[in-house]
C-alpha cells in the first residue's frame, strides 16, 4: 500500500486504509503476514508515521518488493549489489557442478540459470550509474574468463 503523506490527515487516511485491508482479509479468511509489513519513507522529508497492524510497523531504510530492493532514495545500487552477489554465486556453482568443460554446455547453463536472475524485472530497476553497469557486466566477464580457451577475450 502506497500513499503520499504531507500532513497528519494523510497518516490517518493511511491507517484507515490499512484497517480496512485487515478487516477485508479477516472477512475473506485470509491472513496478513505482519512480519513482512513495514513503513518506507521515500524522499527527503523524514516522517515517522505510526501505522499499526496488531503492533506498530517498523520504519526501514529499504524493502524488497516483487524481488526488487527499493531504498528511501530510490537508487538501484542496493538491488544491483544483491543481484550481482547472487549471480556470481550461481555462475561459480555452474563451474563447480559441471564435470564437463565443454564451452557450449557451460554457456547454456549460464544462459539458463544466471541470465534470468540478472535480467529479471530489469525494466523496473534499470541501472543508472556506471558503477552499477560495470558490476553487472563483471558477472559475465568473470564467468567467461574461467572458461577454457576464452580467458584472453574479456
Amino acid at each position: 500500500m502506497y500513499m503520499k503523506i504531507i500532513n497528519d490527515t494523510n497518516i490517518t487516511q493511511l491507517q484507515r486504509a490499512v484497517t480496512f485491508l485487515v478487516d477485508w482479509a479477516r472477512e475473506w479468511q485470509l491472513s496478513i503476514s505482519v512480519d513482512k509489513c513495514c513503513v518506507l519513507n521515500i524522499g527527503q522529508q523524514v516522517l515517522a508515521p505510526y501505522i499499526t497492524i496488531k503492533s506498530v510497523l517498523p520504519l526501514v531504510p529499504s524493502v524488497r518488493d516483487l524481488r526488487v530492493v527499493v531504498c528511501t532514495d530510490l537508487s538501484t545500487t542496493a538491488h544491483v549489489a544483491d543481484v550481482v552477489a547472487k549471480a556470481h554465486k550461481r555462475a561459480n556453482l555452474i563451474l563447480r557442478a559441471f564435470v564437463s568443460r565443454e564451452i557450449n554446455t557451460l554457456v547454456r547453463a549460464y544462459l539458463a540459470y544466471v541470465t534470468p536472475l540478472v535480467e529479471f524485472n530489469s525494466i523496473v530497476w534499470s541501472p543508472d550509474t556506471v558503477k552499477d553497469i560495470v558490476a553487472l557486466e563483471r558477472v559475465q566477464r568473470r564467468f567467461t574468463k574461467k572458461l577454457p580457451g576464452l580467458y584472453r577475450y574479456c
